[in-house]
């Protein structure tokens, strides 16, 4: 149980890092973040057997998907935080350090790269988009910015629950 809580913990601390990141960059540089509706409608057409798409901008909005979009955003934090005290341990969980987070938090890039963006119609890495090289360096700084969240998230979940 304790592993669960403490994923659960982290998971949320560093997804909310990663949207308190996403919500800095709009106000300071008009950078719009991704759209969890968009992601909602993904998950929406999954339950209907369709996994790709030209364009999910384009697909038939499906019912909550901005609910379901931000549900997901906040269970995948969830689950590589997960991944991360599973692969690194009890004691680790008692006293982290960053280095893991940091190489989780540029691993899980791969994610949008070759799961979600070709499957929303943006390409493999962001190739179909009009920047791409933009895009996957803004995908992979906010990635940085998830690691550096697994971290501070799990200082606090280690000062919550030091056994």
């Amino acid at each position: 149980m304790d592993i669960v809580l403490r994923a659960v913990v982290v998971g949320i601390g560093a997804t909310l890092v990663l949207d308190l990141w996403a919500l800095a960059l709009r106000r300071a540089s008009g950078v719009r973040p991704l759209d969890w509706a968009l992601v909602g409608r993904w998950i929406g057409h999954l339950r209907r057997g369709r996994f790709m798409h030209d364009s999910i901008a384009a697909a038939a909005p499906v019912r909550r998907e901005r609910l379901l979009g931000w549900g997901f955003h906040y269970a995948t934090g969830i689950a590589f935080a997960g991944l991360l005290l599973a692969a690194c341990g009890p004691d680790w969980a008692r006293q982290p350090t960053w280095p893991p987070c940091l190489a989780l938090g540029v691993l899980t890039v791969l994610f949008p790269f070759f799961v979600m963006q070709p499957a929303m119609g943006a390409g493999v890495a962001a190739s179909k988009t009009p920047r791409p090289a933009q895009a996957r360096l803004r995908s992979l700084a906010t990635h940085v910015v998830f690691g550096v969240g697994l971290y501070l998230a799990a200082l606090l979940a280690a000062a919550l629950f030091p056994r």
